[in-house]
């Protein structure tokens, strides 16, 4: 099930935004077959490994000659290989998007990175937040006055890492359903990261966003976008930027009958309004305050964390969540009305499909023993 049904893709074993774009595909319904390292072959499934869920595995010495060859077979009946190592890594290996198209010259192979396959940090170590930081992404986060604040590793790692490369991966076979021909495509965290603020990019452009933090329209400077502490010292968000939502703002908290109040738009006057709003907010719990402003068009929402997301009503109602062997974890996303994807299977052990694959590929039992004599597979 799911629209990606009969795609086929070989997984290069990696960590972070590869198998979180790999996910994305299984998700959608594409086949996974995970090229695990033969040396991890032995350890348990991990079911708790999300990002691994929907994915057949297949323990490969990639340092074997006859492991290499065995990858390359894989490619000939694959859509697409996704690949997470620095440049020049599978060249090295002899699996490389020359050696790869050779066999198959319809593959769509995804290359995915922090820095890019080029330029002058393309061969440094980095992680999400040092990708962040040099797209201009992190230096925008934090609080007036303070450092900036790292947000998670959503940013570059997963939105602008494996969910870029998942949309490459997606126009790349729409592409070669019309020309027969396949690509590679270079997805890097930086660039996903930089893609991703081009809207903040374009009010900085416009003059209307200061380079300080949290005293900007969407970074917690204005007090009708941000969150505020309640009296049991949980947390509820305010996103009313529209008049309308902000005169609605202004008469459930009463801060409407606190006399000639500035305008909304007025920055130097954003400060002492946060103030009131501070003031008036921790007077009451978090429940209380969801009584009064959850449901309206505030734009208001309590802010949860992971076991109470899971329990809300609304969740519930669209089933964003759902549990799997004991893990709870979100539900494939987008929804489609035809083709309606499936959750996938949970993380299986490294190497447990090994022989199911080889066979599949047209292997005999004996071939397969000869294979894993040598080495090759695990």
């Amino acid at each position: 099930m799911g629209p990606l049904s009969g795609v086929r893709v070989v997984e290069l074993q990696g960590i972070g935004p590869g198998p979180y774009c790999g996910m994305m595909l299984a998700d959608m319904g594409a086949e996974i077959i995970r090229v695990d390292r033969a040396g991890s072959v032995g350890n348990p499934a991990a079911k708790t490994d999300i990002l691994a869920r929907g994915r057949k595995s297949i323990g490969v010495d990639l340092k074997n000659e006859a492991g290499v060859e065995t990858v390359l077979k894989l490619v000939e009946s694959a859509d697409v290989l996704i690949e997470g190592f620095r440049p020049g890594v599978t060249e090295r290996l002899g699996l490389g998007p020359d050696a790869c198209l050779a066999r198959n010259p319809r593959l769509v192979y995804g290359r995915m990175t922090g820095w890019g396959q080029t330029g002058d940090m393309a061969h440094v170590a980095g992680h999400d937040i040092n990708y962040i930081s040099l797209s201009g992404a992190l230096h925008a986060i934090g609080e007036e006055d303070g450092r900036p604040v790292p947000p998670l590793n959503l940013v570059g790692d997963f939105g602008g890492g494996g969910m870029l490369l998942a949309f490459g991966i997606a126009a790349a076979l729409f592409e070669t359903s019309k020309s027969g021909k396949g690509q590679v495509i270079d997805a890097a965290m930086t660039d996903g990261s930089a893609l991703l603020m081009n809207a903040i990019f374009g009010i900085m452009n416009s003059g209307r966003w200061t380079y300080e933090r949290g005293t900007n329209l969407l970074d917690g400077g204005a007090h009708f976008y941000g969150t505020y502490t309640t009296a049991d010292n949980k947390h509820v968000s305010i996103g009313s930027i529209e008049p309308q939502f902000y005169a609605l703002l202004l008469e459930k908290t009463g801060l409407d009958q606190d006399g000639d109040l500035p305008a909304q738009m007025s920055r130097d006057d954003w400060p002492l309004l946060r103030g009131k709003l501070e003031a008036i907010f921790a007077t009451k719990t978090r429940d209380q305050w969801d009584e009064i402003m959850l449901g309206t068009d505030i734009c208001y929402a309590p802010v949860l964390n992971f076991e109470e997301a899971v329990a809300h009503p609304h969740n519930a109602a669209r089933q964003t969540f759902v549990e799997q062997d004991g893990v709870t974890q979100a539900a494939p996303a987008p929804r489609f009305s035809r083709t309606a994807p499936e959750l996938p299977t949970t993380a299986t052990a490294p190497g447990a499909d090994t022989d199911a694959v080889l066979r599949d590929l047209g292997h005999t039992d004996a071939d397969i023993a000869a294979l894993r004599e040598a080495g090759a597979v695990a």
